[in-house]
């Protein structure tokens, strides 16, 4: 699994980083830092966080793998 978020969209709620905390962190008030890739044991997680987020700024997708096309 892959997240991109959106951090102009972002006005740090911090809901990610109550739901996923081992994925989002805030710095400060407003800087939200993330994982990209999300580790297996997160995707749950993760995907509750983005649908709290109150502007949509988390995008989830699934990346392919080396033997994917």
């Amino acid at each position: 699994m892959h997240i991109v978020v959106d951090l102009n969209r972002c006005q740090a709620y911090a809901q990610c980083v109550f739901l996923a905390p081992q994925v989002f962190e805030l710095h400060g008030e407003e800087a939200l830092m993330f994982t990209p890739t999300v580790p297996d044991d997160q995707r749950g997680h993760v995907r509750r966080a983005a649908a709290a987020c109150p502007v949509q700024a988390i995008l989830v997708g699934e990346r392919a793998g080396p033997g994917d096309r």
